[in-house]
């Protein structure tokens, strides 16, 4: 038998907390919802009382927003103590956050899948008790309210580690998993694909040069023509160039 998980619904409307605590009945029935709120005001008293290990949270509130719930928490206590999935409409300034944040996010109306993939990982996460700082890195990207974000968070088997986007050198792809190599740190292997970092660091300066190869331009050392083209970087790794790609890199370095 699962432990139960204790969580709370904070949503302005009525209908959607209903719908959700249907999907949670059938899906997730370890789930006990302790308590419902429709505002920022509700919802900061809410979490104070019940203490959830779990918030399902949307972000337009009657009020304000559901971060505004968070700043209010962080203002209080100084840390978030508990899970939060945000429930959003496809807003796509704050589903960008939330990606360089890796924070989880339901879009509305909830897909059982996705809601089934969210649940898998807060059993993960709830079992580890690692804390929840990269809710400070959501809130101070919303606060800047800017597309270009600096710091990106990437969660693994060891717990969320937060890093300037500037001091990823490259990203290489292992099956469904990509391997960030960092300035100045350890390897650090996540459980998503190269795919998904190649859109959300298109914007910083990221280039794929291969099918398994992802990288920041500004640490290319060298481009070698021979034994078929590759590229040194600035940690002296040789990553490979694909054929199709070799075009779209020499016009790049023309205009570096």
């Amino acid at each position: 038998m699962q432990n139960k998980i204790t969580a709370l619904l904070i949503d302005d409307d009525a209908h959607l907390r209903e719908g959700m605590k249907g999907l949670l009945h059938i899906y997730a029935p370890q789930i006990q919802i302790l308590g419902e709120a429709y505002s920022v005001k509700t919802g900061v008293e809410a979490i104070k009382n019940y203490q959830p290990q779990v918030v399902f949270l949307d972000i337009q509130l009657t009020d304000g927003t559901g971060f505004d719930i968070l700043e209010e928490l962080l203002a209080q206590y100084g840390k978030i103590n508990t899970y939060v999935v945000f429930i959003t409409a496809h807003e796509q300034y704050a589903i960008k956050a939330f990606r360089f944040s890796a924070l989880d996010f339901l879009l509305k109306p909830v897909d059982p899948d996705e809601l089934n993939n969210v649940l898998q990982k807060i059993n993960k996460v709830l079992q580890k008790d690692e804390g929840f700082a990269h809710i400070d890195l959501l809130l101070e990207n919303m606060r800047k309210k800017v597309d270009t974000f600096k710091r990106i968070a990437l969660s693994n088997a060891d717990g969320v580690h937060v890093f300037d986007i500037s001091d990823i050198i490259r990203c290489e792809s292992e099956d469904n998993y990509t391997k960030f190599y960092i300035k100045n740190s350890k390897p650090i292997l996540i459980s998503k694909t190269l795919k998904d970092y190649e859109d959300l660091l298109a914007d910083h300066g990221f280039e794929r040069i291969h099918q398994s190869h992802l990288i920041n331009l500004n640490y290319l050392k060298s481009y070698i023509k021979k034994e078929g083209g590759y590229i040194i970087m600035a940690d002296e790794a040789h990553v490979p160039i694909s054929q199709r790609k070799k075009e779209r890199l020499q016009e790049i370095l023309k205009n570096l």
